[in-house]
């Protein structure tokens, strides 16, 4: 039962939040779906406001990511030092990310905690579902955009965990920084959704996707019907390009809805190189969704491979000095925001046939 609980809270979201009611809140018990873990999961939610009726056209919403609070938020988690999980500004994240998140109304927080090798590990989930009454052509079960917010600086020489500095500010706190701008966005506009997202900030990336790998093995079977992924957005000095990961040829339709979106919102991320990944060589979140759990299952990032000629390659990428002032492409970062945020929106208003 307690594999179910994460999975039940969005369900429970999804027909209790309705408007201008009271809001959803979890319990404690009720929110510690990981069984590797002894830890109680938490969960927060605010009083939900009630959305506008009228949808807004995607290319609007889209509009409201304002690349100000995308920069605020990743100077934010730069400046803990670091995220990783033995670092003193792990828990600085872990807070930060959470007192966020519970400040917008209508959204459902919990701190998911599992741990890898004794470590605590905090997979912090966000719920946005639509308002009141199920919609026509509602789906139960969600859809998911992640981004992992743990960092380190490995590919430094005599680094230590526990006390060396690791920003991340390129891997990952552009990624983490645009989900955090989707939940302000979104619940705004919870009235257009035909099935819940959930924005799943992990923990343990770095371990070689340890949390959301234990995540997904703590929920029963096809526990999301799609899953997006955005990772180490804002390097590079040549184009607007970014690596589209697809998790076997399952993921082939998501595949073609990113691309699609790209097209039809005139985001302009170019190139957008295709990549199937067959194997848990691509070492990103949405790995375990795809692999193990079956679920089309993609990934945004700069690039992963290879220099060409469009990527020179970012050199202080898991070192002490990816720092702010190394995301020098913001329109690219943008740019990658805006396309996620487009491919779930018309996937979640639409009821996500894929």
């Amino acid at each position: 039962m307690r594999a179910c609980a994460a999975l039940l809270l969005i369900l429970v979201v999804a027909c209790d939040a309705a408007p201008g009611g009271s809001s959803s809140r979890s319990s404690p018990a009720a929110a510690s779906p990981t069984p590797s873990s002894s830890i109680a999961a938490t969960a927060t939610s605010r009083p939900a406001t009630t959305p506008s009726p009228t949808p807004r056209p995607i290319a609007d919403v889209l509009a409201q990511i304002d690349p100000a609070k995308l920069d605020d938020h990743m100077r934010a988690l730069a400046s803990f030092q670091s995220r990783h999980p033995l670092h003193p500004g792990h828990a600085k994240a872990v807070a930060y990310l959470m007192e966020q998140l519970s400040a917008i109304p209508g959204v459902v927080v919990q701190d998911v905690p599992t741990a890898y090798n004794g470590v605590r590990l905090d997979n912090i989930l966000a719920t946005i579902a639509p308002p009141g009454p199920r919609p026509e052509g509602f789906v139960d079960v969600a859809g998911m955009i992640c981004a992992h917010y743990d960092s380190t600086a490995n590919r430094t020489p005599g680094w230590r965990p526990a006390i060396d500095p690791a920003p991340g500010a390129d891997d990952n706190a552009t990624g983490a920084a645009a989900l955090l701008e989707y939940a302000r966005v979104l619940a705004a506009d919870r009235a257009s959704l035909r099935m819940p997202i959930v924005l799943a900030f992990f923990d343990g990336e770095e371990y070689f996707f340890k949390g959301s790998l234990a995540y997904l093995q703590s929920l029963p079977p096809n526990p999301f019907r799609w899953v997006i992924n955005i990772d180490m957005v804002g390097f590079n000095p040549l184009a607007d390009r970014l690596d589209l990961v697809y998790y076997t040829t399952k993921s082939a339709s998501l595949r073609d809805r990113v691309r699609e979106a790209n097209q039809r919102y005139g985001i302009g991320v170019s190139p957008l190189v295709e990549q199937l990944a067959t194997t848990d060589a691509f070492i990103l979140d949405a790995a375990p969704f795809g692999l193990v759990g079956g679920i089309p299952s993609v990934a945004l990032v700069q690039r992963y491979g290879e220099n060409d000629a469009t990527f020179p390659g970012n050199y202080t990428f898991h070192t002490v000095n990816d720092t702010p002032d190394k995301i020098t492409n913001k329109r690219l970062w943008l740019k990658a925001a805006k396309l996620t945020l487009a491919t779930a929106l018309d996937l979640a208003r639409g009821g996500a046939q894929l």
